[in-house]
């Protein structure tokens, strides 16, 4: 087995000025039992203490099984819910620390697009608006420009312009996507949280938008933090990639090294279900036991144990840190370590 080289759970390229974005031990709890003078006596660890960082104009996937704790963490980064510890550094300024002012002045530089396009835009108003209400409001071009500006971002997201007088519901889910994606581009941002916005979609429209992403990153220099839990897309748009588990990040590597050797047993256990597009091609495939562990009473040590079948007896009692166990691959597993 490998061991660990660096025990150290800071990001690697920490300090790098060609990092966007540092996640630093992000805790998210929510209370969910109240004691005495309404003090809460018990939390769902949502995100607990997860550490990563994204270079610019790359693209980080962030997958895992549904409530592990993913869309939370895309939703703390851009502070549309509270941290509950932890920090979150955006070009080096700590975002849960901003005032009013200065979070509304950031915020179109971080965006987001929801996972669906059909609860996430207004019904009553014309796509031109909705794309263009927040760069009025915040007079990101002139007035004399505005029209044209709005129309060349709907081309770029592959809408026409007669498209700015239509409403949402005039328009098919891919198209509606766009719609999403347009409204997020046209405030000129440098990071987007991209929070599944394929699942939804049908197969042939998911590629076409995963292309258009593309596209849009190259030519806007965009960085992303794609959350999904289809394991084929992550890997046709990310450049680095985490696997977390019921709120901890359990393997962080760029996308060749985790897909090429996943070292996490929960890791290589969603690898083993991606579908093989050659019918003769055989694969091994690892089936977990169990069900997921409720996130309000996760079992000691490593939460992935119960459902583990290299579980040894320390797996049951200690938490493994996050160790890198080669360069840029980092893993949270006692089978790295060396303690047994």
């Amino acid at each position: 087995m490998a061991e660990a080289v660096n025990t150290n759970n800071t990001p690697q390229n920490e300090g790098n000025q060609d990092v966007l974005l540092q996640v630093k031990n992000l805790k998210k709890y929510y209370p969910i039992q109240k004691g005495m003078f309404s003090k809460a006596k018990a939390f769902v660890k949502a995100v607990d203490d997860v550490s990563f960082d994204i270079k610019r104009g790359e693209t980080m996937g962030l997958v895992g099984e549904s409530g592990c704790g993913k869309t939370t963490i895309g939703k703390t980064i851009l502070r549309l819910t509270d941290k509950t510890d932890g920090a979150v550094l955006f070009n080096g300024t700590e975002i849960h620390e901003l005032d009013k002012k200065s979070l509304r002045d950031i915020r179109s530089k971080v965006q987001i697009i929801f996972q669906d396009p059909y609860s996430s835009l207004s019904p009553r108003m014309p796509v031109g608006e909705i794309i263009g209400e927040a760069v009025r409001e915040k007079n990101l071009v002139p007035k004399e420009e505005f029209d044209d500006y709005i129309t060349q971002i709907m081309l770029d997201c592959g809408l026409q312009v007669y498209h700015k007088d239509r409403y949402p519901h005039e328009f098919s889910g891919g198209q509606r996507q766009r719609i999403c994606i347009a409204r997020a581009l046209a405030l000129n941002p440098e990071f987007i949280v991209c929070d599944e916005p394929v699942s939804a979609l049908d197969v042939s429209i998911q590629a076409q938008i995963i292309n258009l992403l593309k596209d849009l990153q190259n030519k806007y220099k965009l960085t992303y933090l794609f959350i999904s839990h289809d394991l084929s897309v992550v890997e046709h748009i990310s450049d680095t990639v985490g696997v977390m588990y019921l709120g901890n990040l359990v393997e962080y590597a760029p996308k060749e090294k985790i897909f090429k050797n996943p070292l996490h047993p929960y890791t290589q256990a969603l690898f083993s279900a991606i579908p093989i597009p050659d019918p003769d091609a055989k694969r091994e495939r690892i089936i977990l036991e169990g069900s997921i562990p409720s996130p309000a009473n996760p079992p000691s040590g490593c939460k992935f144990h119960t459902r583990c079948r290299h579980a040894m007896e320390i797996c049951s009692q200690v938490n493994p840190p996050l160790v890198f166990i080669e360069p840029e691959h980092k893993v949270a597993c006692h089978l790295y370590t060396g303690e047994k």
